[in-house]
């Protein structure tokens, strides 16, 4: 069929006109991934039963379509996402068999609210990395060049929807999990404030940082799925009690007052930090800032002074939490045992034990949260003046797969633009900003206070609006 939809509005007026049906809709989508996905290795598991029947029972609910805020809108999950009835591994083979046993928590409110379950995503194994190419099934492809990686931990969910094999992608981010891939894939990343969206049911990193997102090609799109997924769940002790916005109502198309202020240690005064970035990063990057004053936005320089240490920082508590989070799969009631883990699995395995251990705990761990509060209070000091901050994701351009797969370091110095946010528990959202030379994506990221995710959705609304890269896909 001819594709007649672009976002979620448009595919829900296509059910309400009856151009369009969930079956035929879902019919073009396994289509697709039947077609990419043995190049793309996007999907681990299709679960194309499921879908046809979900879009036979949504079917019989046409005259309901206003209560089903996602009514049969395509979704797939990363496969952290606990599914029941559903194979769930991790991208581990410690639990390639392994299946779902319930539902996790945003798993159910998408199915609550209308969408059609196509499958599970690939992703570094256990969330371990920024390239997709952790995973014990293989990487996944970049839809815009194969040769190239996708970013990662979520890399399939980002490669899934820029290659149209999904509307709505789960995701995971702990580090920029969402928000790197989603840069690498010219797609949009949300990372909510931590707590927003309940971690129940979802295969745990590092407890502390991780914040449950989503990957789509618009910013409406990412408000509406927020408004289904955020809230109090009593499952989940982090979660918020705060009231749950209307998310799409805050869009906008002006800046005008806007605050947003450009990180010294980021951009532009050439730190110790960033002097490796890469040229075209930070041109793009500029021209995206260009384009946010022609919008009406307030443009000032901020100062985060413990960026530098925020990822020394990131790398003590993260293995800490991953080692204590793994300790539980020990192949006695399901699973494999211990050593189905890969090898990233065991690096940060051993680094966590070794900087929880006696005699190395208060030299390493305690001193690591200490200063993960000073950064906490160098963004809390910088939001006194700025209403938002800006700032490119990812240092370089996306990297050739297996270019960098022997440098785990190299690997690690990737996440020194987004880990900072994960500390501090800041939502923060990746949009598109233009293609290097050689066509390949760059995003840039906008950062806001904890629960500011309307500014955020609205300053993005209006970026994307102006700005022609949302419209733009791969050639598959």
């Amino acid at each position: 069929m001819n594709k007649s939809w672009t976002d979620i509005a448009s595919l829900v007026e296509g059910y309400k006109t009856g151009k369009l049906s969930p079956t035929t809709v879902v019919e073009y989508y396994l289509e697709r991934i039947h077609k990419l996905n043995p190049e793309l290795n996007a999907y681990l598991t299709v679960t194309e039963d499921l879908a046809k029947q979900q879009a036979k029972e949504l079917e019989k609910k046409l005259a309901e379509i206003d209560s089903f805020p996602l009514f049969g809108v395509p979704v797939a999950f990363k496969d952290l996402y606990q599914t029941q009835g559903i194979k769930t591994t991790a991208g581990s083979k410690v639990l390639e068999n392994y299946i779902g046993q319930y539902n996790a928590t945003a798993v159910q409110r998408y199915i609550d609210a209308g969408a059609i379950v196509l499958g599970k995503l690939n992703c570094d194994a256990w969330a371990h990395g920024s390239s997709g190419e952790n995973s014990d099934f293989g990487p996944t492809k970049n839809p815009w060049n194969t040769q190239y990686v996708p970013g990662g931990s979520s890399s399939g969910s980002a490669a899934a929807v820029a290659a149209d094999l999904c509307l709505v992608a789960a995701g995971t981010d702990t580090g920029g999990s969402i928000r790197c891939p989603a840069s690498f894939c010219s797609v949009v990343g949300l990372k909510p404030t931590y707590g927003r969206v309940s971690r129940y049911g979802i295969i745990a990193m590092a407890s502390s940082l991780d914040s449950i997102g989503h990957i789509t090609g618009s910013v409406a799109d990412s408000a509406r799925v927020l408004a289904v997924t955020a809230g109090v769940d009593p499952k989940d002790a982090t979660t918020s009690t705060q009231p749950v916005p209307d998310y799409p109502a805050s869009l906008a198309t002006s800046l005008k007052g806007v605050r947003i202020g450009i990180p010294k240690e980021y951009l532009r005064l050439g730190s110790t930090m960033t002097e490796g970035m890469d040229k075209e990063v930070e041109q793009l990057t500029d021209a995206a800032i260009d384009q946010l004053q022609k919008l009406g936005a307030i443009v000032s320089q901020v100062s985060l002074p413990h960026t530098p240490q925020s990822l020394a920082c990131y790398y003590i508590i993260q293995p800490a939490e991953v080692s204590s989070n793994l300790a539980r799969y020990d192949g006695i009631r399901y699973g494999h045992d211990r050593s189905a883990f890969g090898p990233e699995a065991k690096r940060r395995i051993m680094l966590g034990t070794y900087t929880l251990s006696a005699g190395y705990y208060d030299a390493y761990y305690k001193t690591a949260q200490k200063v993960r509060t000073l950064v906490v209070e160098d963004f809390d000091k910088a939001f006194e003046r700025v209403d938002l901050i800006v700032a490119p994701v990812m240092p370089h351009l996306p990297f050739k797969i297996g270019e960098k797969v022997a440098d785990p370091m190299s690997l690690y110095l990737e996440d020194i633009l987004t880990v900072p946010v994960n500390l501090a528990g800041l939502p923060a959202i990746s949009l598109p900003c233009g293609f290097s030379q050689t066509k390949l994506p760059v995003g840039f990221q906008l950062i806001g206070p904890k629960f500011s995710e309307q500014k955020l959705f609205a300053a993005a609304q209006a970026y994307e609006l102006a700005t022609p890269f949302h419209e733009q896909h791969p050639s598959l």
